[in-house]
């Protein structure tokens, strides 16, 4: 029976440390502590309980908590970021690295940009992507405005 209020002090604990950091994390080990809590009421083997514990608690969290995130996890916005480099895009305010300004339209949407190669591009000219820093895309002028 000792084991039985340990077990139900560790599941308030994981409980109560999930509650203040949201994290998702130690509420698989309270659904293992509570596993554990459950047997030590009928077979009082503190070894049996602690690998139950682990071993719930391990799959719970590998198996569980990924579907958890990608369902219930509302501040993660996507971004197809692979698919917008190599595109074109359209320069709505002047690029210049130094002053940390610039903005870019792609497919009718407003990204910060830097210029590739530390030059002024201004407004009104067609920009290749060439990748993402942070939040800016890194851009350069196409090759047709160069000539």
């Amino acid at each position: 029976m000792t084991n039985s209020i340990l077990w139900l002090l560790i599941l308030a604990i994981l409980i109560f440390i999930e509650i203040i950091t949201l994290g998702l994390t130690t509420i698989w080990f309270a659904g293992g502590a509570l596993i554990a809590f459950i047997i030590s009421l009928f077979y009082d083997n503190l070894l049996i309980e602690l690998i139950l514990f682990l071993v719930i608690s391990l799959l719970l969290l590998y198996f569980t908590r990924p579907l958890v995130l990608k369902y219930f996890n509302p501040k993660k916005v996507k971004i197809n970021h692979e698919g917008i480099v190599g595109k074109t895009a359209m320069v709505a305010n002047t690029i210049d690295n130094v002053r940390g300004a610039g903005l870019v339209v792609v497919d009718g949407t407003e990204w910060p940009a830097k210029a590739l190669n530390n030059i002024i591009i201004e407004k009104g000219h067609k920009v290749k992507i060439h990748g993402i820093s942070g939040n800016r895309l890194i851009v350069n002028i196409e090759k047709e405005e160069n000539k």
